[in-house]
C-alpha cells in the first residue's frame, strides 16, 4: 500500500463515487479533500455521510483549493468530460470515469486534449483489478492452465437501469457503459483483436432505452475465441441468472462469479475456482481459491493505486491510461459498426 498517498479532489457526486470511489478509499487509506458537484445538494450529503472535509462551489474553486500533488477523480456522464478537463490544471494527475467519451470520435477528442495539456490520466477501467480477476491472472501467469486460449463472459441478470437517470436518453447503453469493460478485461489478457463480430439489441419491456442485450465475438484468429453474452433483462428471479468470466487454457480452466450483477446494487460474493489438469490426469476436479473481496469496492483501489504510483514517479506503468483506453473505445466503435451493418445474408438455394 501507498506510505503517503497525495490528496484525491472528487468531481461528480453520484452514486459511483458513493458506492464505490468512497467506500474503495476508505478501506485503502487515500485522502478525500473534497467535492464538487453540479448539485450541491447532493455533494453536500456526500460530504456529510462519508466526513469530507470540503465542499465547493464550482470546480473552479475546487482547484484553488487543491495542492499541485492533488489527483483529480472525474466522475461525471461521457458528454461532460471535456469541459472538466479543458479546465484542470496543465499536468494534473487525473482518473477518469469510464467510459472515454460517449463515442470514438469523442474519444480522440479527449487523447488530444488529455496530451496537450500533458495530463496524466487514465480511465477508470477497475474490473482488471478486482480481487478474483487478480488472482486468475496470476493463476494463468504461473501457468495452472497453460496456453489461454479461450476468455468468456456471460451475464443474464436484472439490472436496475433507472438508477443511472442520464441513460434514459443515451442512444448507446449496453456496450458503452457495461460491456465496455469487458471489452478491456478481455484486451487486458490477450492483447489487440483483430475485429469484432457484434449485434446489440433493446428489450421491449424497456422500449424507452437504448440496447440491453449485446452478442459479440472478437476475432484472436484460428485457436483463441473470446465472446461477450449479456443480458440484462432477465426478470425472472435469480435461479437462472449468471455472471461469470471463464478462461480455458491447454491445461485447465478458470471460472470466476461476479456476485455483484447478481443482486445490484447489493452484490452477492465473488467465487473463483480453478480446474487444473496435469498431463496423463484423467480426473478433473475444480477446486476453489479463496478471494478477499470483490469488483465493488475492491477493484476501485486499483485504478487509483497505479495512478497514485505513477504520479509519485513510483512507476512508469499506468496500466488504463488514456492511450489504452482508446483502444478498448476502439474496439467498442467496432462493435456498434457491426451491429448496424448487420449480418451477412443466408444464400438463396
Amino acid at each position: 500500500m501507498l506510505i503517503h498517498p497525495y490528496p484525491i479532489q472528487l468531481v461528480g457526486a453520484g452514486g459511483i463515487v458513493r458506492d464505490a470511489h468512497l467506500p474503495a478509499y476508505r478501506l485503502a487509506g487515500f485522502p478525500v479533500a473534497g467535492v464538487v458537484d453540479l448539485d450541491s445538494a447532493k455533494a453536500m450529503q456526500l460530504a456529510a455521510d462519508f466526513g469530507l472535509p470540503r465542499v465547493d462551489a464550482s470546480l473552479a474553486a475546487a482547484i484553488r483549493a487543491s495542492s499541485p500533488e492533488t489527483i483529480y477523480d472525474v466522475a461525471v456522464p461521457a458528454t461532460a468530460i471535456e469541459s472538466v478537463l479543458r479546465e484542470l490544471p496543465d499536468g494534473a494527475a487525473v482518473l477518469i470515469q469510464k467510459p472515454f467519451g460517449a463515442d470514438l470520435a469523442q474519444a480522440r477528442a479527449l487523447l488530444r486534449l488529455c496530451r496537450a495539456k500533458r495530463l496524466r490520466a487514465a480511465v477508470n477501467f477497475q474490473l482488471r483489478f478486482a480481487p478474483a480477476i487478480a488472482a486468475a491472472r496470476r493463476l494463468i501467469a504461473e501457468g495452472a492452465i497453460g496456453e489461454l486460449h479461450d476468455v468468456e463472459v456471460r451475464v443474464t441478470v436484472h439490472m436496475p437501469w433507472h438508477l443511472w437517470s442520464f441513460l434514459a436518453t443515451s442512444p448507446r447503453l449496453e456496450i458503452l457503459y457495461h460491456s465496455i469493460h469487458y471489452v478491456d478485461l478481455i484486451r487486458s489478457f490477450l492483447g489487440e483483436p483483430r475485429g469484432v463480430y457484434a449485434k446489440t439489441v433493446r428489450h421491449p419491456s424497456t422500449p424507452q432505452l437504448a440496447s440491453t442485450r449485446t452478442t459479440m465475438a472478437l476475432d484472436y484468429g484460428d485457436f483463441t475465441r473470446a465472446t461477450i453474452t449479456t443480458n440484462h433483462a432477465h426478470d425472472f428471479g435469480p435461479h437462472h441468472q449468471e455472471s461469470y468470466v471463464k478462461w480455458e487454457g491447454t491445461r485447465g480452466a478458470i471460472r470466476t462469479q461476479l456476485g455483484l450483477l447478481l443482486d445490484y446494487p447489493r452484490g452477492g460474493r465473488d467465487v473463483l475456482e480453478v480446474c487444473s489438469v496435469a498431463p496423463g490426469d484423467t480426473v478433473r476436479e475444480w477446486r476453489e481459491i479463496p478471494v478477499e473481496g470483490s469488483w465493488f469496492p475492491h477493484a476501485f483501489i486499483g485504478t487509483m493505486e497505479s495512478l497514485q504510483r505513477y504520479a509519485a514517479g513510483e512507476t512508469t506503468e499506468l496500466p488504463t491510461r488514456v492511450e489504452d483506453a482508446f483502444r478498448t473505445m476502439a474496439v467498442v466503435e467496432a462493435a456498434y459498426q457491426s451491429s448496424a451493418d448487420g449480418a451477412t445474408p443466408i444464400p438463396n438455394f
